[in-house]
């Protein structure tokens, strides 16, 4: 008897030590899931190899990646380029892929190279990277000074960016052209957690559910210096972001429109592709998920942003697509199916997160200045 109860014993006293141990895995995955990495491409990508490189040609590894249509940026530590379409005609081997070649702004591309394929196409600021005029300006924020760019434009309504995850505030420079050939005046933020803005209280990101509050704070940067109205663009977390100041802003009713582009509406699905991308264990993946939700404050009676399409008093552009492997397009599916008087979904398809724009840039640009004009 007494060399049962001390079996039984042991035995809970294991379970409970892998219990323990799962729960701090869980734990740790969570961390990581949710610690930022400003301008550091998502996790999970596939690596390329460069093969060669001619004049306005880069050959990469053959991949569903590297076969991507539209325009990237291609990077690797102290290397960025530009690349564009596939060039289907150039002669190649069967295992590599030949893309037009745009720029080299840093680095070189040299073969064996190992690179990754981002949305994020521009590095530096508006000036060096696209020869536009801005101004670097501070945003109060709760926790401090937010960094911006400031673009001037003619018009009285401004257009407010804010990017999303493994993106920086360089992300939105791809639609900056086309809303300066708008005279829309842009302001483009770096929000808690950002390289140069305050880090969040517990060095985590939220998945905007605490971000957003720094968005307002833009919203009244821009009201305080000149906006009668503005429009929120906001890509990934951003566009969850610009969704909770639509809901919670005092100053809703200041915002006259929404562009979502690859919102992330499901966090629980979110959260697990982000675990699951930083190589969590499959055997603690719901714990770290579990984790990650109550870290972020995500919690099972907080609705997620566009839960209810009857809270929508403006309207709502969103850019999202079947292939995005990180925020699932059905939640955007409902949301247009449920306001059609408001939302409008421009499905894009072939595109990563956040990777609309590069997917087609020509309609991308003309769905939202389809979009824009009886906003301005």
């Amino acid at each position: 008897m007494r060399r049962a109860t001390a079996t039984a014993a042991a035995v809970a006293t294991t379970l409970l030590g892998a219990g323990a141990a799962a729960v701090a895995a869980g734990r740790y995955a969570a961390d990581a899931a949710l610690r930022p990495e400003p301008g550091r491409p998502l996790p999970g990508g596939p690596r390329l190899s460069v093969h060669s490189t001619a004049a306005g040609r880069v050959a990469l590894t053959r991949s569903l990646s590297s076969l991507t249509p539209g325009t990237y940026g291609l990077t690797a530590p102290g290397v960025h380029a530009v690349v564009g379409p596939v060039l289907p005609d150039d002669a190649h081997g069967p295992d590599t892929v030949v893309r037009r070649l745009l720029a080299v702004t840093h680095g070189a591309l040299d073969p064996g190279t190992r690179v990754t394929l981002t949305p994020q196409v521009h590095v530096g600021d508006p000036r060096t990277a696209l020869g536009l005029d801005h101004a670097d300006v501070d945003v109060p924020g709760e926790l401090g000074a937010l960094p911006a760019w400031f673009l001037p434009g003619a018009r009285d309504t401004w257009v407010i960016t804010v990017h999303g995850l493994g993106a920086s505030r360089e992300h939105p420079m791809v639609v900056m052209p086309f809303l300066h050939r708008q005279r829309m005046p842009v302001l483009d933020l770096a929000y808690r957690g950002d390289l140069g803005a305050p880090s969040s209280p517990d060095g985590l990101g939220h998945l905007g559910e605490s971000e957003w509050r720094d968005l307002d704070a833009a919203i009244r940067y821009a009201l305080r210096y000149g906006a009668r109205r503005v429009v929120l663009h906001g890509w990934s977390t951003g566009a969850t972001m610009a969704l909770h100041a639509a809901e919670r802003s005092a100053l809703a009713d200041r915002i006259s429109g929404l562009v979502l582009d690859s919102p992330v509406l499901d966090w629980h699905t979110t959260l697990r592709r982000l675990a699951a991308a930083r190589r969590t264990p499959a055997a603690v993946l719901p714990l770290a998920v579990r984790a990650a939700e109550g870290r972020a404050g995500l919690r099972a009676d907080r609705r997620p942003p566009g839960a209810d399409p009857g809270a929508l008093r403006v309207p709502v552009l969103v850019f999202h697509g079947p292939d995005d492997t990180f925020a699932p397009w059905e939640p955007s599916r409902r949301l247009a199916a449920a306001r059609p008087d408001l939302v409008t979904l421009h499905t894009v398809r072939g595109a990563g997160h956040g990777a609309m724009w590069n997917a087609d840039p020509g309609r991308y640009e003309e769905a939202l200045r389809r979009f824009l004009v009886p906003l301005m």
